[in-house]
């Protein structure tokens, strides 16, 4: 009796070692995967207008900041007070400046990293909520896969960490229902995302509340929990005090309403849409893993009564409600909402895989949509092969990388073979890298002249600190940080009264415009993607 329980008890402890092993390679595999696609390439490409420009002129500054400076504390955008949000990304972005330098690669560095481990820590909330590992992994793949993802994720943008941070805190509040202890990094991921992206923690920190409440209420009494939000929040709550206490009632008027609060009811900067602005978002973004949501939602509505269910169902309604009613819209805003997605998708690929019968048909939907992709990606690849007059071979390779992964996938499908899922996951995976390689992944480019060869003339012509004036009809931070210098849009008038009453002017003009306000001594500094910067002549 003794050998047999000493026997019994190795074995376990055998396969408990070899499990964990297991989980320790999916999760090594996952990180790779996510650094191989989120680091390719990342600073092939110039950062773009807004986000990227003004989250990187603001870690500049408080990298250029004299030692013993509070710049840290108290950002600034172009030596003004910059309240937008809490610096905790700039401040990384910044670390990374002073060590490889200011450039694109390091501005979107901590981003794309930050976004790549959100990868294996989906995996590990999927390992928390499902039975099996097959549904983890389905899910982390899904989202690994996912486009928007992907191309946000490696932006020098907030949203990415605020992702990283969210599937975080919500993997430790899973673990706290086996483990109390947990509770206090689910305060600590509350704190972070906090310090990311402001208000956006009261959300995302309510869906996290919610589920605890329908899923497992005895937490709410537990003192780690409490616990842990008080860790989270003290550096939150100190660092608003001390904004409030340098700063005063502009904090409150410009940092807190104008550019938090007021977005729910508000448009903020005509950022406005319907209602379904955001499920037109998904709808544009979310392919192919959005043939599963219909099947994967009514699955998770049939086992409600599982918390892995509990927690997308949760996770999905609150969050697109949410941004759905507010008055400012913007792409970036849906986000948060593609773990949930994934993980819903994962739950019905898994249930495809362990309990349909063998030989039974997949959703005509599924086979019609990927045929339907297919055929659309087939022949945008020939469109940019020379069909629509001018080739372009990054977009006609990616696209037909995607049409070959649709189509076999569809094939495979139609005859009843699983291995479609291993095609669209290998398939898509290989054609987001290609799409990542190409000069298109950040497609927002090619809205407006390229901004390097003007900023270059700018900061070559122009003394530092100096205010120039362009024709261009609005601000592009873009250009302000690749110039370090400030570049305001003005009207011909404003233009005009420039010109006269300053005596060293600088105005950055295109061809029109320069030929129609007639300036008299004009001296011609530079030219670049049809701009002039010019100056007075000296007499």
């Amino acid at each position: 009796m003794y050998h047999r329980s000493f026997t019994w008890g190795h074995l376990k402890n055998k396969i408990r070692w070899s499990e964990s092993w297991v989980e320790k390679l999916w999760i090594l595999v996952l990180l790779l995967a996510a650094l191989i696609l989120f680091m390719i390439n990342l600073g092939g490409l110039p950062l773009r207008d807004w986000d990227e420009g003004t989250v990187a002129q603001v870690a500049r500054e408080i990298a250029s900041a004299p030692a013993g400076s509070l710049r840290w504390l108290y950002p600034t955008l172009a030596g003004e007070p910059y309240l937008n949000k809490p610096p905790l990304v700039h401040l990384l972005i910044a670390g990374t400046y002073k060590v490889g330098g200011v450039n694109e690669w390091t501005a979107r560095l901590p981003g794309a990293l930050l976004t790549a481990i959100s990868v294996p820590l989906l995996y590990c909330i999927g390992r928390e909520i499902f039975k099996s590992r097959t549904p983890a992994i389905f899910s982390a793949l899904i989202y690994l896969t996912l486009l928007p993802v992907v191309r946000h994720g490696r932006l020098a943008m907030l949203d990415g960490p605020v992702l990283c941070f969210f599937l975080l805190m919500i993997w430790c509040v899973l673990r706290s229902r086996r483990d109390l202890r947990w509770s206090l990094g689910a305060g600590i991921g509350f704190g972070l995302i906090c310090l990311t992206k402001g208000i956006m923690g009261l959300l995302l920190g309510a869906i996290a509340f919610l589920f605890i409440l329908w899923d497992t209420p005895r937490l709410l009494i537990s003192g780690y929990v409490w616990l842990g939000i008080l860790i989270g929040g003290a550096p939150v709550v100190a660092w608003y005090a001390a904004q409030w206490l340098h700063y005063g009632q502009k904090f409150l008027s410009t940092g807190v309403v104008d550019q938090s609060l007021e977005r729910i009811w508000a448009p903020v900067e005509n950022h406005t849409g319907p209602p379904w602005y955001y499920l037109l978002e998904i709808l544009k973004y979310a392919w192919p893993w959005l043939l599963l949501l219909p099947q994967g939602w009514r699955l998770a509505w049939e086992n409600r009564n599982w918390g892995w269910a509990k927690l997308v169902l949760v996770w999905s309604t609150v969050y697109l409600l949410a941004i759905s009613v507010m008055g400012t819209k913007l792409p970036w805003y849906v986000f948060p909402i593609y773990p949930a997605v994934a993980l819903t998708g994962g739950a019905q690929l898994a249930e495809v895989c362990h309990y349909w019968p063998r030989g039974q048909c997949y959703p005509r939907s599924w086979l019609v949509g990927l045929g339907l992709l297919g055929v659309v990606a087939f022949g945008g690849s020939l469109y940019f092969g020379g069909l629509g007059g001018e080739i372009n071979q990054p977009l006609q390779l990616v696209l037909a990388s995607a049409a070959l992964t649709l189509l076999i996938a569809a094939v495979l499908m139609a005859q009843k073979d699983l291995q479609f899922i291993s095609i669209l996951f290998w398939g898509m995976y290989v054609s987001l890298l290609l799409f990542m390689t190409s000069p298109h992944w950040v497609w927002e480019l090619a809205e407006a002249y390229p901004v390097k060869p003007v900023a270059a003339i700018i900061e070559r012509s122009t003394p530092r600190g100096k205010i120039i004036y362009t024709s261009f009809p609005y601000e592009r931070p873009s250009l302000n940080f690749y110039s370090d210098r400030q570049v305001i849009p003005a009207s011909d008038s404003e233009l005009t009264q420039h010109w006269e009453q300053n005596s060293q002017p600088y105005l950055l003009l295109d061809a029109n415009i320069l030929n129609q306000l007639n300036l008299k001594g004009v001296k011609r500094l530079g030219a670049a993607a049809e701009w002039t910067l010019i100056t007075r002549r000296a007499d």
